[in-house]
């Protein structure tokens, strides 16, 4: 029950934050899941399980609300789906410690790319059609590997380069659900069929996943309340730091200083 109630917390705060920015929910979640000894794959197994539901009801909102570029969205999707299997398939290939120093490294720099978007602001130079596809397949594949990245990589580059806000996040959003059901698919696959036996980590933290779950479900609807009272560069600022200081909390422990 306290793992629940942590983690419950966890996926509520996360969620605000990931429905504000289009980004953070992932990172933040197993960046925390990792902290507390989840092995990578694992930890990124569970936070795709959770994501599921979040990404769904975030997906819904985004349609209804006509935050969604569809011309954008179809190479997007695609192309992260083909990105995060390939990430899953890596990732449940490779032993937890050898990927765990990857994994420290990708969250520092998902942190600075936070904090680089948070200092230089949206650019006045649309978003090339040509970058659409590349920039999903790597986005797909950072979220698999990382358990979280899709909305840093894609949300933070398109809106870097020009793309409206309200669409940036409302397509990354809508298609996250897409690529996030490819992901726990190809991780389910893997288990099934024996490709990745070292699942103890993932079924000793089912109340963390249930808690990340509820927590987000629950959040999702306010993240548009919050969106109208916190601005979007300050809530920037504070993921790019929580990130960054949950990664060196990571690498102190990887390096067995604490």
């Amino acid at each position: 029950m306290q793992d629940f109630l942590l983690f419950f917390f966890v996926g509520f705060g996360a969620q605000i934050v990931d429905g504000a920015l289009g980004m953070a929910y992932g990172v933040v979640s197993s960046t925390v899941l990792l902290a507390f000894g989840v092995p990578p794959a694992a930890a990124s197994a569970s936070v795709h399980a959770a994501e599921v539901f979040t990404t769904a009801t975030s997906a819904v909102s985004h349609v209804a609300h006509k935050n969604v570029n569809w011309k954008m969205f179809f190479p997007l999707t695609i192309a992260g789906v083909v990105g995060g299997v390939l990430g899953a398939y890596v990732l449940t290939s490779i032993d937890g410690n050898t990927i765990k120093p990857f994994i420290v490294v990708y969250l520092g720099i998902m942190g600075l790319v936070i904090l680089w978007r948070a200092w230089k602001g949206a650019s006045k130079t649309p978003t090339s059609p040509k970058l659409i596809a590349p920039l999903g397949l790597v986005g797909g594949f950072c979220d698999a590997t990382g358990g979280g990245g899709w909305g840093p990589t894609v949300t933070s580059a398109l809106v870097g380069t020009g793309t409206e806000p309200r669409y940036s996040i409302g397509t990354v959003n809508t298609a996250e659900f897409f690529v996030t059901v490819a992901i726990s698919v190809a991780f389910v696959t893997a288990l099934l069929t024996g490709h990745w036996d070292k699942t103890g980590g993932l079924m000793q933290h089912a109340a963390a996943v249930a808690g990340l779950v509820v927590g987000g479900v629950l959040a999702a609807p306010l993240a548009g309340w919050v969106v109208k009272i916190v601005p979007v560069k300050i809530f920037t600022w504070m993921v790019g730091f929580l990130v960054l200081f949950l990664c060196l909390y990571q690498g102190l422990r990887l390096f067995k200083i604490i």
